[in-house]
């Protein structure tokens, strides 16, 4: 099988802008030879086609040049999130086969070293520092195209699992949302999202397909972000609910600067108040529903679009259906699961062969959100995963939180739950059975939580209740919980 073409062709328009960072201005030229270079050094360490490389990199040139570089050497990119704990990296590591964990000799270095003592076998590299690391490819099976990336998430169930994305799912992708989003020669995108999260990593590879410069910033700031909007000539930035409401607060009622085209709103359903108040600032904005599985968006607002009566429209390639509980697609404007079918979805998860056949079905991936189908095709969305927990953007996965609940040595068991919270949604909050004679309090759960959790799953909640609600087959039915507290949470953890 032939090697994909690079996402970064140095023959295409070699003096245009790639990237800013922090006032500096990078060509495509010169990012190009930055992604020559470390994939060059890449090599010398050992790494070759379907290769695993993990990176625990902040938002930076360092991340993009690595992602480039990557792509040159055929090797397989997986991005780690940097507001995790060492006890959440270590299992991906240790899933995909990872031997090498790159860092960029900052803060993250530490975290880095602890990671990598705790998966094992698992070589951790200062980018560009000497030394060899030989490695044996792992995901490059005769004639079968390897994964471009893995990125975790929350699949439909249970603890995080790793999408594996190929070069022709984010191929298909920017093509799709290119043509959807109607993208010019003039854009230049803002890319103020995490790049291990799929909504940052697929502006890269957009902007570098398209042609068009991305503004990169190391974190959202609101600040930052309203500075950039009027000084940087941005056109098209992706938020989410909770980063678009501190932006409305920083900027008040004024308008965005004109030039300004897209607002690409995911991440969580946005309330109507928040809409609204957008809307009557003049803010363009293009709701959006995509999933790491589909390496982003499946269907976004149409540009003129009405956001708060108009239904998605599926990119091109992407087909939507909506199935009802006996498994037949549901009449229109009946509520169902929806299910996705076309060249974005992913290959199957990562070591999960009974979730991949359930989750990938007849080609369809059934991802257990819930939604409708207007007569025009458009897809309304109801909720998101059922358990998942959407908190400022992030997910929060309640297996995960539970499972570590149920470590301490006087909790006999957990169930988590999202609870509203007016400046992120949702915050996490825990029900304990503990056992008899056993005391405990919310401060030291906060502290056992935080030495293994990031600090936006830490739950905000905790009550002691002598029985969880769980049916017949013994399941747990979060929605059944108990009323939590009602008293204002403390200030989230990043």
């Amino acid at each position: 099988m032939s090697a994909p073409r690079p996402w970064l062709a140095p023959e295409s328009q070699p003096d245009a802008t790639a990237l800013i960072f922090k006032g500096r201005s990078i060509s495509r030229a010169q990012l190009a030879a930055q992604a020559d270079s470390l994939a060059r050094w890449l090599g010398e360490q050992g790494i070759g086609t379907g290769d695993v490389v993990a990176a625990l990199l902040p938002n930076g040139i360092p991340f993009v040049a690595l992602l480039h570089a990557i792509d040159r050497r055929g090797a397989v990119l997986l991005p780690l999130n940097t507001r995790h704990t060492p006890h959440e990296l270590a299992p991906p590591l240790s899933e995909t086969r990872t031997r090498v964990l790159l860092h960029d000799g900052g803060e993250l270095g530490s975290t880095a070293r602890t990671v990598g003592r705790l998966a094992g076998k698992i070589s951790v590299r200062q980018l560009q520092s000497p030394g060899q690391c030989p490695v044996a490819p792992v995901f490059a099976p005769p004639g079968i195209e390897p994964p471009f990336a893995i990125l975790y998430t929350s699949g439909t169930t249970g603890r995080p699992k790793g999408a594996l994305l190929s070069h022709a799912n984010f191929r298909a992708s920017a093509l799709a949302s290119a043509r959807h989003l109607e993208i010019r020669p003039d854009d230049r995108w803002l890319a103020c999202l995490p790049l291990f999260h799929v909504g940052g990593l697929s502006i890269l590879l957009r902007s570098a397909m398209d042609g068009v410069p991305v503004v990169l910033q190391e974190r959202f700031d609101p600040e930052a972000v309203n500075d950039a909007l009027d000084r940087d000539g941005i056109s098209r930035v992706s938020l989410v609910p909770t980063q678009l409401t501190r932006l409305l607060e920083v900027r008040g009622d004024r308008p965005p600067p004109p030039q300004l085209r897209c607002v690409l709103l995911g991440g969580g359903a946005a309330s109507p108040g928040l809409i609204e108040r957008a809307l009557a600032a003049r803010w363009p904005l293009a709701p959006t529903y995509g999933l790491t599985e589909t390496a982003s968006q499946v269907a976004t607002l149409r540009p003129g679009g009405d956001p708060l009566r108009d239904g998605l429209e599926p990119l091109p390639g992407t087909a939507v259906q909506i199935l009802g509980a006996d498994g037949a697609n549901a009449p229109t404007g009946e509520p169902g699961e929806i299910v996705v079918r076309g060249p974005t979805v992913m290959l199957g998860y990562v070591e999960r062969p009974e979730q991949n056949r359930m989750v990938l079905r007849d080609g369809w991936l059934h991802t257990d959100d819930v939604g409708s189908l207007d007569a025009q095709g458009r897809l309304h969305v109801y909720e998101r995963r059922t358990d998942l927990i959407i908190s400022g953007g992030e997910n929060v996965y309640p297996a995960e939180v539970e499972t570590v609940l149920e470590e301490h040595p006087a909790v006999v068991e957990a169930g988590v739950t999202g609870i509203p919270d007016p400046d992120f949604g949702q915050r996490p909050a825990a029900w304990l059975v503990i056992k008899p004679g056993e005391q405990i309090s919310d401060a030291e759960l906060t502290r056992f939580c935080r030495e293994r959790l990031a600090g936006y799953k830490i739950p905000v909640r905790y009550q002691v209740i002598d029985a969880l609600p769980r049916s017949a087959s013994g399941k747990l039915q979060r929605a059944e919980l108990p009323d939590p507290k009602t008293k204002r949470p403390p200030p989230r953890e990043n």
